[in-house]
């Protein structure tokens, strides 16, 4: 009867978007240093230049659920929006001035005082603009392939209420370039940076926080299970080892990936969730060393087909998965008990499910072998059945 009676209270707590959302704009600016991940980044380019300095700047626009909300109660101080930012390597000539179009998403987890607060911020997007490699010309850029690539970011703040529209923030955070492996060179840039932020709230919140009840509490938090059934696809470049001795050949061209990913999870509590995951991938550039035409390189290089039984791996993986309004990130490490030949069984993932209803999801999301190596981006579509 209690449990009945918690359910039926929290059906009388407006869902975040029936009432008005509270936005906030603002600024930011991050000094950050460059590790020397690469030879290109380290000096083994056509300026002779060491880059390891990087500055940024950008524009914020967000909103937060209003308290008497259940998203707004739940999820205290969440907030979400997009951001549009410019970064300079110092190097323009070697790495261009990329620019970055991005979705955020960050909440306080430690509660200081009243006017102080530590929040945890991640970033997904992709950056415009970069200097990259030209095969026709003699430029050795190492690091970027395309003129766009994923922009992925992680950062803790130290955010300060000045009044009741201003708050500043001091942060550090950590962000990573990449393609993804849809082109090569692939070695990607990083950076870590401490931000110094600016924001302004046009329409603040009225009022004292809202009166959590204490069943809309045990019914978010109640443990249950939910199953996740998503597709997706990508593409990818493949180097491979021919010859005797063998050696490293890059296949020309682009290889289509698709993949299925079943996933029972089980929530712990609003936040977070965890759970194995049956993985099937089938890559059209895997397995091919076997299949290659004596004689044949460079952009020559031809295969025969292999068998589709040859190129299609299955895996178990196990995942947690930080269970957000509008957003959750899932992180995952797996093992291939079927893997074709030259390809990495121990595999880990990372993707953003941005959720359009209820129960359908957009998925973004990127693959590592070994912690180390980029396999694929994993583009798709997804169903939660609750």
């Amino acid at each position: 009867m209690a449990f009945c009676l918690s359910i039926t209270a929290s059906d009388f707590v407006p869902s975040g978007f029936s009432r008005p959302l509270h936005w906030n704009v603002g600024a930011e600016l991050t000094p950050a240093w460059v590790p020397g991940s690469n030879g290109f980044l380290k000096g083994n380019n056509n300026a002779g230049k060491h880059i390891n300095a990087a500055f940024s700047g950008s524009v914020r626009a967000d909103f937060n659920f209003d308290q008497s909300t259940r998203e707004g109660m739940l999820y205290k101080g969440l907030y979400q929006g997009i951001g549009l930012g410019a970064t300079t390597f110092f190097s323009n000539s070697l790495l261009g001035t990329p620019v970055s179009a991005y979705v955020y998403q960050g909440a306080p987890f430690v509660y200081f005082n009243d006017c102080l607060r530590l929040a945890y911020e991640w970033q997904f997007g992709a950056a415009f603009g970069w200097k990259h490699y030209d095969l026709e010309t003699a430029d050795n850029n190492a690091v970027v392939s395309t003129a766009v690539t994923a922009h992925m970011g992680l950062g803790l703040k130290l955010q300060y209420i000045l009044s009741e529209r201003w708050q500043m923030s001091f942060g550090i955070s950590a962000n990573h370039y990449s393609n993804g492996n849809t082109s090569w060179p692939n070695a990607g840039v990083n950076y870590i940076g401490a931000s110094i932020g600016l924001t302004y709230t046009i329409n603040p919140q009225k009022g004292g926080n809202a009166i959590l009840d204490s069943g809309i509490i045990e019914e978010a938090d109640r443990g249950r299970w939910f199953y996740d059934l998503m597709a997706y696809g990508a593409w990818r470049k493949r180097v491979v080892s021919v010859g005797n001795p063998s050696e490293p050949q890059l296949c020309p061209g682009k290889f289509g990936i698709a993949g299925l990913q079943f996933s029972p999870m089980r929530s712990l509590n609003r936040w977070v969730a965890i759970g194995p995951s049956l993985d099937v991938q089938w890559d059209e550039s895997a397995g091919l060393s076997p299949y290659w035409v004596e004689g044949t390189s460079g952009d020559m290089i031809k295969f025969r087909r292999p068998p589709i039984g040859k190129q299609i791996g299955v895996g178990l993986s196990a995942h947690a998965e930080l269970t957000m309004p509008i957003f959750s990130v899932n992180v995952g490490i797996g093992y291939d008990i079927i893997n074709p030949m030259g390809d990495k069984a121990f595999y880990q993932s990372l993707t953003l499910k941005t959720f359009v209803t209820r129960n359908l999801y957009l998925n973004a999301g990127y693959s590592l072998g070994s912690f180390k190596d980029p396999q694929n981006l994993m583009l798709g579509i997804g169903i939660r059945i609750r």
